[in-house]
């Protein structure tokens, strides 16, 4: 299993070695290569995603992401920014599905921000269409310095756009999750997001995933505007199973789902391509304010591994025991400062990346 490693800015770096110290011990025939991106490949090779880390990344079998982005790369015009190097890979990789799984940890119920009765149980998979919509329409109006402002210009705007291809892979990536997750004892049901009432685009949408349906007659779908799709992710979480959306919905509502699982550091995600090879990453962001402390929550990193494990190399058993060892460390009452609570102990990033470990090592 041949994986590169992007650990990133911020606290990337801490993150992504408690993930690779994880998957070392699972005494699996892995090779990795670790080269840089983001914020730290542009102060080094004056590009946030240089040809040689695209290289690495297109010759790996998988590819395991920290973050991008600080602050002191702001000023940068918007092609050097870190958080361009993530978007230039979905692209260059194919990467069009974002699975992005919402579960709360029973442990962890007084942490999320609603209420035990409402969130117990949560265990949802939000898919996010990745290389269409808004982020990758054509940008129109613009006239930029080279520091990245507007001069000049009297309005900006920015292309929403989906062929039917595009709308019909991602349906199906939904259905057959749906499919997979009900012989697993859930609903089998899609819940497809969109704003058909007002944007042509979503009623585009809505049409094409209908249409994809009609080859998924055991599994329900329904369709939910994207306000009231937000509402009910805070009023009834549990009653959604799998939520298909385009990519700037998906990336807004993956993010409120984090909150439901008691902090966005318990998220993982998986972006793969047409043949199942992917980018796997944690959902929350670089987070510089705390870089370089040893406090961040390495959890989602370390569940982002066990889905590569899962969705590319087909190693079920082994991503199995990669998260049943964080629910024994959430069980033993660990936690870092983003879920710590009330009879808790508070570790930091290595000391939790080595229960994990400590874990897998029991028989």
């Amino acid at each position: 299993m041949n994986i590169a490693i992007l650990p990133g800015d911020g606290i990337g770096p801490e993150i992504i070695a408690e993930a690779v110290k994880v998957l070392h011990v699972l005494d699996l025939a892995i090779q990795t290569e670790t080269v840089e991106v983001g914020g730290t490949a542009y102060a080094s090779q004056g590009h946030p995603l240089p040809e040689g880390t695209l290289k690495a990344a297109k010759d790996a079998d998988a590819v395991l992401f920290g973050a991008v982005g600080d602050w002191k790369y702001d000023s940068l015009p918007r092609a050097l920014r870190p958080e361009q190097a993530i978007l230039g890979l979905r692209r260059e990789l194919g990467l069009f599905a974002n699975l992005r799984p919402a579960i709360l940890y029973p442990e962890l119920a007084d942490a999320s921000s609603l209420k035990p009765e409402i969130v117990a149980g949560l265990d949802i998979l939000i898919i996010r269409e990745l290389t269409g919509d808004i982020y990758f329409g054509q940008p129109r109006g613009r006239r930029q310095s080279p520091d990245g402002a507007f001069i000049g210009a009297d309005e900006a705007f920015d292309t929403m756009r989906y062929t039917r291809p595009e709308i019909e892979r991602i349906a199906r990536v939904a259905f057959e999750a749906a499919r997979k997750r009900k012989s697993a004892g859930h609903a089998g049901k899609v819940t497809s997001v969109d704003k058909a009432n007002v944007l042509e685009t979503f009623q585009f949408w809505r049409d094409v995933v209908t249409d994809v349906h009609a080859s998924y007659a055991e599994i329900s779908l329904d369709h939910m505007y994207v306000d009231n799709a937000a509402m009910q992710l805070v009023k009834a979480p549990k009653s959604f199973d799998v939520i298909v959306t385009g990519n700037m919905f998906g990336d807004i509502l993956s993010d409120e789902a984090a909150m439901l699982t008691g902090s966005i550091g318990m998220l993982p995600s998986a972006s793969l391509d047409a043949s199942g090879k992917g980018l796997y990453e944690p959902s929350h962001g670089s987070a510089p304010d705390i870089a370089g402390k040893g406090i961040a929550n390495p959890l989602a990193t370390i569940l982002s591994a066990a889905m590569m494990l899962r969705y590319t190399f087909g190693r079920t058993e082994a991503a199995d025991r990669v998260e049943g060892a964080v629910r024994k460390v959430l069980a033993d009452g660990l936690r870092t400062a983003d879920i710590v609570g009330k009879g808790t102990t508070l570790v930091g990033t290595k000391a939790m990346g080595d229960a994990v470990v400590a874990a897998l090592r029991i028989k």
